[in-house]
């Protein structure tokens, strides 16, 4: 009789350090998001959000696990080691932004009005969710490249920048239509055109290295890439010049926040969180100009 591990199923899949963290994340999950579900409740944008990523992260690690479980995984056109350690850099940005947000909104010290036990339901569905969060972090840190290695590029240090770099474009995005008046100029308009061209770019990158389709363009995927990231890092540093002088000097904005700006509708506030993370996104995009000269590009991984 074969054993269960014979050539149809990698018991790897579920034993590995990797596979272990993967598990974790299975159930943290799930008892995240059944906890809300049945008695924490969720309401508004910001509770819907950190469903969807709850239910969107379980469905997508079961579907990892249960792909190198069977091997299914070499019957995909993708690049499995450049997907799987997208996905993980990716979970690990929207979970813990969900493990802020939900306790954020959602959980009070007292009972009143909501009751002790939807309270408390709220307070163990934060804790999971936190759970959750250094479970993905826990896979990045594990299936990482290391000095020397020849691996996925997604795996690279230069390949999980372009995930945080896109994640942070999405947070500016969210910005800017939340009542920003980037209109007003034709400066921050340019500023606004700097976001959407590197992200647009950025994602490409992406998409090219999780399909694996890289050998098949007509030019040097890995040098272009190169090239890219440094143009990124000059239309970048000019964003992170042009938008605050055109925001917040006296001539053209404000320097401080107007008295009577409603909480949550303010522009200066959308326009401060846009100028704070152009600057994230200029140091990554600097970071990951560095680190991509220490790398070797595999597509086929």
């Amino acid at each position: 009789m074969e054993s269960t591990g014979g050539p149809y199923l990698n018991t790897a899949a579920v034993t590995s350090p990797v596979g272990i963290a993967r598990l974790l994340q299975m159930t943290f999950g799930c008892t995240t998001f059944s906890l809300v579900a049945h008695q924490g409740g969720f309401s508004a944008a910001y509770g819907t959000f950190c469903m969807f990523v709850w239910t969107f992260c379980f469905a997508i690690t079961v579907f990892i696990i249960a792909c190198e479980f069977t091997h299914l995984h070499s019957c995909l056109s993708l690049s499995w080691g450049n997907f799987t350690a997208a996905f993980a850099m990716l979970a690990t940005l929207m979970s813990i932004t969900a493990a802020v947000i939900y306790p954020l909104y959602f959980v009070q010290v007292g009972c009143y009005p909501i009751g002790c036990q939807v309270r408390d339901f709220r307070i163990a569905a934060s804790v999971f969710a936190g759970l959750l969060f250094v479970a993905y972090a826990a896979e990045v840190f594990l299936t990482r490249a290391k000095p020397g290695q020849v691996t996925s590029y997604m795996a690279t240090v230069s390949g999980l920048l372009k995930i945080v770099q896109a994640f942070v474009a999405c947070i500016i995005f969210g910005a800017l239509v939340n009542d920003s008046q980037y209109g007003k100029y034709v400066a921050t308009q340019w500023c606004v055109a700097v976001y959407s061209f590197c992200f647009v770019v950025t994602v490409v990158v992406v998409a090219f290295s999780v399909t694996g389709k890289t050998a098949l363009l007509w030019f040097p995927f890995e040098r272009s890439v190169v090239i890219y990231t440094f143009g990124a890092v000059l239309l970048y540093a000019s964003a992170a010049v042009i938008w605050p002088v055109f925001c917040f000097d006296s001539k053209y904005g404000s320097p401080r926040r107007p008295g009577l700006c409603a909480k949550g509708k303010c522009p200066w506030d959308s326009q401060l969180v846009i100028a704070i993370f152009t600057y994230v996104n200029l140091l990554l995009y600097v970071l990951d100009l560095a680190y991509s000269q220490r790398i070797r590009f595999v597509s086929h991984i």
